[in-house]
């Protein structure tokens, strides 16, 4: 007997995303005191089509669920079914997690108790591999009349929950269920004290599938909070769904505050390029508008990333991920500024540019405006977009002391770049003595910009000799 009173669940769905993919079937029952007191099951019209794979799967079409109602028609009612009760289902966070997300779409806030049965047969029969329904069914020699059907499968999982009792004893089941329960925020592929050993300080983490394999990697100044957050069950993105769908380890690294945490994120994943991170990822078409201060002659041209060199940073505006970014960009300003198209190499054509035979650019281009009064609203309008040049002399080390105060941390920088972080006195001569730069990266220069603002950070900033 797992809950006095539970429901056991399951939904068909359109996909596995559940803030992009609908409901599409869920069935439902209701046990109380270990009896089965009702059985309710509805084909839901998703709103959207239902790909032909999925079809085939579960045997549900679109023309199923033309007349079916949609899922705000019914959730009112399947409010009342589930509240109050244990929710049951296979791999729990999947289906728990479309009906979070559904529910919200109509305005109220579902939560329940939940129970992953993948979780409590890996704890009652840790002898095993597999864990997936079909495994389980074969394995307690249990038959589905309706696999890859709500009802069907929910029918299996009431099944499933019979035969584990018969066989391990009513104390034994409720124990696990109870230990599980309250750890509900661990996915199905993880241990259940996964969370455990995590520190709840600054650092970087990694997310593991199979054959180990990065699938993510984060950073917080608490990094057991954060990595619990993904796995909260509301599921609002569809990443963190797919990643407890495929995570198996998690591993983290420590550093002595945020600034480490940033520094070591940004670089590890431009080194690991895992599965799930997009922004963090090292971008070969990033460029710069390269253009010296009063140029009468010549427009702004774009410098590629091998190009770009903080040295020469009072000379460069804006940092782009890809060429059309920064034409958008100079096309924007050339617009907010009535500043020429021809003139900035935007437009190629001989005498007046478009702009100004609609009237939005004054005339540099057909001599009513002389060169030099147009380069020099050329840079008014482009010093919001300055690079900053480096403000230090040389190289500097960071100094980051942990809370703890038993860990400090020197990050050594050079023209906006990170060369390295030393925890003691040879490490830091070895990264300051050594003389080759690495590539300029925008988001090690954007962490440092958003350092160096702060009122109190230059306290923590040690010249070094060159």
């Amino acid at each position: 007997m797992l809950e006095e009173h539970a429901v056991y669940v399951d939904l068909e769905t359109t996909g596995a995303t559940a803030t992009h993919d609908r409901i599409t079937e869920i069935g439902i029952i209701e046990v109380n005191h270990g009896r089965v007191i009702s059985e309710w099951s509805a084909l839901i019209n998703p709103g959207m089509r239902i790909p032909p794979m999925i079809q085939s799967l579960t045997g549900i079409t679109n023309e199923m669920v033309a007349l079916a109602p949609a899922f705000a028609d019914i959730h009112q009612d399947l409010l009342r079914r589930l509240q109050g009760r244990l929710f049951i289902a296979h791999n729990a966070r999947f289906d728990y997690g479309f009906l979070k997300n559904a529910f919200g779409r109509c305005g109220v806030t579902f939560t329940a108790r939940v129970l992953c049965t993948v979780k409590l047969s890996r704890k009652l029969y840790p002898q095993h591999v597999r864990h997936n329904l079909d495994a389980l069914l074969q394995r307690h020699a249990l038959d589905c009349e309706a696999r890859h059907r709500a009802m069907g499968d929910a029918r299996a999982l009431w099944l499933l929950a019979q035969k584990w009792t018969a066989e391990q004893g009513s104390a034994v089941v409720r124990s696990a269920v109870d230990a599980l329960a309250k750890s509900q925020s661990v996915p199905a592929g993880l241990a259940d004290p996964a969370f455990d050993t995590i520190p709840a300080s600054p650092g970087v983490y990694f997310f593991h599938g199979d054959n180990d394999v990065v699938l993510y990697i984060g950073k917080s100044i608490n990094m057991r909070a954060r990595v619990m957050s993904h796995f909260s069950g509301d599921y609002r993105s569809g990443k963190d769904m797919q990643i407890a769908r495929q995570i198996r380890r998690i591993d983290w690294q420590q550093t002595a505050g945020e600034l480490g945490a940033l520094l070591l994120e940004a670089r590890l994943v431009k080194q690991l390029a895992p599965l799930h991170n997009r922004k963090l990822r090292r971008n070969t078409q990033l460029c710069s508008w390269h253009w010296r201060d009063g140029d009468t002659e010549n427009p702004p041209r774009l410098a590629t990333v091998a190009e770009i060199d903080p040295a020469h940073f009072g000379e460069l505006y804006g940092l782009f991920r890809s060429h059309a970014a920064a034409t958008e960009a100079l096309r924007e300003i050339a617009a907010a500024h009535e500043l020429c198209t021809v003139l900035l190499g935007l437009e190629k054509r001989e005498g007046a540019c478009f702009a100004h035979q609609i009237k939005r650019c004054r005339g540099a281009c057909a001599g009513l405006e002389s060169r030099a009064q147009h380069a020099l609203r050329l840079k008014t309008a482009l010093v919001s977009m300055r690079m900053l040049p480096w403000p230090f002399a040389g190289r500097i080390a960071i100094r980051e002391n942990a809370l703890d105060g038993e860990t400090t941390e020197l990050h050594v920088m050079d023209h906006w770049r990170h060369l390295g972080t030393a925890r003691d006195a040879s490490a830091l001569e070895a990264i300051a003595g050594n003389r080759a730069l690495p590539e300029f990266d925008v988001d090690t220069y954007k962490i440092l910009r958003r350092f160096l603002a702060k009122p109190l950070s230059r306290a923590a900033i040690v010249e070094l000799p060159e």
